[in-house]
């Protein structure tokens, strides 16, 4: 024990010596070192912990926005499903109007089944009866005894398949009226249609009396036989060429004919359009007034435009004298017409269904 003390005393003594040999400005050297280490360790740490709330921040942000979308998408939803059901009820509104609708045309049809439940001759006679009257309404809106004359053809054929006597009265009186109407005058207004179309194509061609330079010139003087143009003009003196020429321009400058509308012969060339449209208007008037069947304004039409050809346009042509005939043609035509009844064939099938 006495052996290990002093080497322990020893020991203490000599740590005691460095700790005192240790200098104080090291150790504050060591102490600043200790303390920038600890401070760029806090920025650091500060810095980790900034980005980090910067992170969080960007996600609450993407977080904050996908709510955002989610919430218009779920507005944009309910809207959607709100129309749907909106147009559900108009749908269903729909169907219902159609489930009506259905149920009115079983009723109709249930009649319609009942009809045809009757015997053949009444539907014959009925069937018959509407065919005739619906070709009279088209032969009167028409103007054409056509539409009449096929029913009343297809009336013969039915009733003669069906040969039954007590339609045979039926029967004369279509044959009766079938003839009245072969042998009546009738307005062709279908071809009076074609005519004024004709002529409303041809009033752009037409020459009006104010053309000048349209008409056919005089024929020149008539030269012998056995001398020509050059034999004549070296066998004439000089003086007597140049009469010659001067006379001929003379002649083609100056044109005397004779007036017999000096309006339309006065009418100024850029007002030869308006005559020719005026022209075509009435025409198309007149052509309105035959479909429509009043067969007096379109009398009046056609009068003016014959009045107007005469006036304003070269009826010495040829194109002149045909449009002007088809014109005259054309008014003459035109005259109203009674279309013949067929009172014997609805009466006799008004007496053969009454008798069922």
């Amino acid at each position: 024990m006495t052996s290990e003390q002093p080497s322990q005393d020893a020991k203490l003594d000599a740590t005691t010596e460095v700790h005192a040999n240790v200098n104080p400005k090291s150790a504050q050297k060591y102490l600043r070192y200790t303390v920038a280490v600890l401070a760029l360790a806090g920025a650091a740490g500060s810095g980790l912990m900034w980005f980090k709330l910067s992170n969080i921040q960007e996600q609450l942000a993407r977080q904050s926005a996908d709510s955002g979308s989610q919430a218009m998408e779920a507005r944009l939803s309910a809207k959607q499903a709100q129309d749907l059901s909106r147009d559900t009820a108009a749908q269903l509104a729909v169907m219902e109007a159609k489930l009506s609708e259905v149920a009115l045309q079983r009723s109709q049809l249930e009649d319609l089944m009942q009809s045809l439940s009757r015997s053949r001759d009444e539907n014959l006679v009925v069937d018959i009866d509407s065919a005739l009257r619906l070709a009279l309404q088209q032969s009167q809106l028409t103007g054409s005894v056509q539409p009449l004359l096929a029913a009343l053809k297809s009336a013969e054929q039915r009733l003669n398949k069906v040969a039954q006597p007590r339609l045979a009265p039926v029967l004369r009186a279509i044959l009766r009226d079938t003839d009245r109407i072969k042998a009546a005058a009738v307005t062709d207004t279908p071809g009076l249609l074609l005519k004024v179309d004709e002529l409303v194509r041809a009033v752009d061609e037409l020459a009006l009396l104010n053309a000048v330079g349209q008409h056919v010139k005089a024929a020149p003087e008539p030269v012998a036989a056995n001398q020509s143009s050059w034999a004549r003009a070296i066998s004439l003196s000089w003086w007597q060429r140049m009469a010659y020429e001067l006379l001929g321009d003379v002649r083609d400058l100056v044109r005397i004919s004779r007036v017999d509308q000096p309006d339309a012969s006065l009418l100024a060339p850029d007002q030869s359009y308006f005559v020719r449209e005026n022209l075509k208007l009435r025409l198309l008037n007149a052509r309105l007034g035959l479909l429509a069947r009043h067969f007096d304004v379109a009398q009046s039409d056609l009068s003016q435009v014959n009045q107007d050809l005469v006036k304003y346009f070269d009826t010495t042509s040829r194109q002149g004298q045909t449009s002007l005939a088809l014109a005259r043609e054309v008014l003459n035509q035109a005259k109203q017409t009674e279309l013949p009844r067929i009172d014997d064939t609805l009466s006799a099938l008004t007496t053969a269904a009454a008798g069922r």
